[in-house]
């Protein structure tokens, strides 16, 4: 006899959110916050290692970039492992990688010593975000998954900022190893908690219909829906049954000019972002700031781009996102102009910081849906998926250039060369629709209808 079938997708979709469901948002929130405070934290002590082993600016261009080719890393690797072991445990082994190694980062000796854990904790950091983001989407219901998916990743700027806030206040107090220890003991301390608080998946739990998953996912969902579910019952999900989109397919002529667009947008954007987070400490701190207050300079970009983002995550759904993203790239072609004539005049420095939250960095939500419109959708996913792997790319160039600008052009030179790869970004970005519209011929494709569907801005 057949078992009844009790859908867990459905289930949560039309289950209201309750305590169970919130603290999964907010440890998922929690855990993001850590991982901005550990990927940013060697920008704002990375002055304090250089003046610590005797060092110039290009020597720590290594010590940067460690820790974003460990996260490109770890995104490829123990990102995937979200998918095999559980949402819960790949989240408890990165948080394992990242804690581990900022609390042996606090004793390191030696310059490759700090390379080589600024790698590790890198490939924790990496493998974090994919599992975050699939635990968030799988415990919210679907009106609202994009909006607390949103609110997971914008952990990821805000612990960016509160690191800012810690190391210009602790900075001058414990030094460089004392934030490395800050970084360890924090995630360790949470992990703790996740042990005892943090639940799988019962969405991967379905998946797996063994007896043990199976019993696990009922009491989770009894737990989710405040109604015990009836043993008998068989817990299934929402599988995709129509084929799987491939990577090829991206590639096919219909779309090829279209993707090589897309993914230059996120390359060359990534690497401005990058170049601009990881070396504007050290950049401000040439221009006559104390490390302290050079530590500010991350706060102010950060918390612009948290603002930033909350009117951006109204109005994309609304706007054509190929418009709004070239307003975004001329408003930082001329915020990176504007910071390489301002000199010291700090003031208007920090100004034009905090405009680059726009200008610079918020280009990272709006390029979403610039792939949701350029593709049909059953490659979108595999198109946004692909065009974030090419991004941290980007970011692991943006971080070994900054070393190498810095030295050869000073800090002037540097702010403005943020300009070139954002030009770039930009003539990309316009390809995309004369791409789409190559690739769909005297018909109209379905990208090129959802581009001309959307409002002008």
């Amino acid at each position: 006899m057949t078992k009844a079938a009790y859908n867990v997708q459905d289930v949560i979709d039309n289950t209201p959110m309750g305590v169970k469901r919130w603290s999964v948002v907010a440890l998922c929130f929690v855990i993001a916050l850590l991982d901005g405070f550990d990927t940013q934290s060697i920008a704002f002590i990375g002055p304090a290692i250089a003046d610590d082993f005797g060092l110039q600016a290009t020597d720590m261009t290594w010590v940067i970039t460690a820790s974003t080719i460990g996260m490109c890393a770890g995104a490829m690797t123990l990102g995937t492992f979200g998918d095999r072991i559980g949402r819960k445990k790949t989240i408890l082994l990165a948080l394992v990688l990242f804690g581990v190694f900022s609390l042996a980062g606090g004793f390191a000796q030696t310059l490759e010593q700090i390379i080589v854990l600024r790698f590790l904790i890198g490939l924790g950091m990496g493998g974090a975000t994919p599992a975050l983001l699939a635990l968030t989407a799988e415990f919210s219901p679907k009106a609202r998954r994009g909006t607390f998916m949103t609110l997971v990743l914008l952990g990821l700027p805000g612990g960016a900022l509160l690191g800012g806030l810690v190391a210009a206040a602790w900075l001058p107090v414990m030094g460089w190893r004392g934030i490395f220890l800050v970084g360890g003991v924090l995630p360790l301390a949470l992990l703790l908690v996740c042990l005892k608080l943090l639940p799988e998946s019962p969405v991967f739990l379905a998946t797996k219909r063994t007896p043990a998953a199976q019993a696990e996912a009922r009491k989770i969902m009894a737990a989710v829906s405040g109604k015990p579910v009836d043993p008998d019952v068989e817990l299934v999900t929402e599988d995709r049954k129509e084929e799987k989109s491939s990577v090829s397919a991206l590639f096919s002529a219909k779309y090829r000019m279209v993707t090589i667009a897309v993914f230059a947008t996120y390359l060359l954007n990534w690497i401005a972002w990058y170049l601009l987070l990881l070396w504007m400490p050290t950049a401000l701190k040439t221009l006559g700031l104390a490390a302290s207050q050079a530590a500010m300079g991350t706060v102010t970009v950060n918390g612009a781009f948290i603002l930033f983002a909350i009117p951006l995550s109204i109005i994309l759904p609304k706007v054509n996102a190929r418009k709004l993203l070239l307003v975004m790239f001329g408003a930082g072609i001329l915020v990176a102009l504007g910071l390489g004539l301002a000199g010291s005049n700090f003031a208007l420095v920090f100004i034009l910081i905090g405009l680059a939250g726009f200008g610079i960095g918020g280009q990272q939500l709006a390029l979403n849906y610039l792939i949701a419109n350029a593709y049909p959708t059953q490659l979108r996913a595999t198109a946004t998926g692909w065009g974030i792997g090419i991004g941290r790319l980007g970011s692991i160039v943006g971080s070994a250039l900054g070393g190498l600008i810095l030295a050869g052009f000073g800090a002037s030179g540097y702010f403005m060369t943020l300009a070139v790869p954002l030009v770039l970004a930009a003539l990309a970005t316009l390809l995309v629709r004369n791409s789409v519209a190559a690739a769909a011929g005297e018909a109209e494709s379905e990208p090129a209808a959802a581009l001309n569907r959307e409002p002008a801005l």
